[in-house]
């Protein structure tokens, strides 16, 4: 999430093509199980979505277990008064262009915003109810993953799998009784802090201090590791990030980022991170917000170029998706939304990627850490 995102990008027609929604009266196109849906052929879908695409690249495209590490789509989805299940013309995320682009586990972030700190875990439970809500709605179309098991069930069926994830440890309120029953809802990964210092740890902004992890950071990281949740150090301080690295038992998220190298921006990894992140089998989502990309010239270039300097320093095992979408107010030409995914494939090939190592930044590899950690 970025700071003050409320802007957000149009969908054109082509989050349409993957699927043939039969009439249902209500004059949208909708996507919740009570309505017919026909799954038609990916890689002819997509190659009507995005004709300049290559065969080689829809083919792949289309055949890959596609993971997105991080979106904030639960809030947008208030903010903009919009459903999931619904093609909407605003915000970048919902079922409906989730499967246009082939998505098949997307991280859903509850993200507690500043203004809520007076009352972060209130907030968390408001944005847990309305997933539920979406869940409920969606139920044969969206199917929560909390286990191996269910993860299992997600990669073998046509459901969707969303993953419930906590962007700012301010609502754990200083209790691991919290942190369990957020465990008992449905939570598998915490964003120990956002930008700012919470009561785990200082955020990147706080970087002028020196601090890292505090002492009941030091118990959140222990006791998620026990629990078999995903530990996300987007945001952290680089003091946090290695005492987290440290601590953990298990290996580490970073679900949205990218590389100091191609665009020296606070929030991106340096190299010493990546490769320390990858030694102990973690990921780092790459992620499209354009000031991570570059300064002057963000684009699917300079996207690339973080995936080739990440891929070459801590290897391609490392390396997946965590685009930001809404939860960002710029975004970048052909990645307008989550239907614009194969454009990145084609890019990745270009870029010299093998056709299994694409396959691995695409979700092979949060798929790895995903069957590690969880239970």
């Amino acid at each position: 999430m970025v700071s003050g995102a409320r802007q957000f990008s149009q969908l054109n027609e082509r989050a349409f093509f993957s699927c043939r929604v039969l009439d249902i009266g209500c004059g949208e196109s909708c996507l919740p199980p009570k309505y017919a849906v026909e799954t038609m052929d990916m890689p002819g879908e997509v190659k009507k979505i995005h004709p300049e695409i290559s065969e080689r690249a829809c083919r792949l495209h289309s055949r890959a277990l596609i993971v997105d590490s991080h979106c904030d789509t639960l809030t947008a989805l208030q903010s903009q008064e919009r459903r999931l299940g619904v093609a909407s013309q605003r915000g970048h995320v919902d079922l409906p262009r989730l499967v246009a682009a082939n998505v098949k586990v997307q991280y859903f972030a509850a993200f507690i915003e500043p203004q809520y700190y007076a009352r972060p875990l209130q907030r968390l439970l408001e944005l847990i109810d309305r997933f539920e809500q979406e869940l409920q709605e969606n139920a044969g179309t969206l199917r929560l993953i909390c286990s191996r098991s269910d993860l299992d069930r997600v990669l073998a069926g046509k459901e969707v799998g969303g993953l419930l994830t906590v962007e700012g440890g301010e609502c754990l309120e200083d209790s691991l009784a919290v942190l369990r029953q957020l465990y008992r809802l449905g939570v598998r990964s915490i964003t120990l802090t956002w930008n700012y210092r919470n009561r785990l740890a200082d955020g990147v902004l706080e970087s002028r201090t020196g601090g890292g992890l505090t002492n009941f950071g030091v118990q959140v990281v222990q006791e998620m590791n026990r629990l078999g949740m995903l530990v996300d150090l987007a945001h952290i301080s680089e003091a946090g990030f290695w005492q987290a690295l440290e601590v953990s038992s298990q290996p580490i998220l970073v679900s949205h980022a990218n590389c100091r190298a191609v665009c020296d921006h606070p929030r991106n990894l340096n190299d010493g991170q990546i490769r320390a992140l990858a030694a102990a089998g973690g990921v780092v989502g790459l992620c499209f917000y354009p000031p991570f990309v570059h300064s002057a010239m963000p684009d699917l270039e300079r996207l690339l170029d973080h995936a080739v300097h990440i891929a070459s320093t801590g290897g391609v095992d490392c390396l997946g998706l965590g685009s930001d979408f809404d939860g960002i107010d710029a975004v970048l030409p052909g990645l307008e939304d989550v239907t614009g995914l194969p454009v990145l494939t084609e890019g990745l090939l270009g870029r010299g990627f093998s056709e299994s190592d694409v396959e691995k930044i695409l979700g092979g590899n949060h798929l790895r850490l995903l069957r590690q950690v969880l239970k």
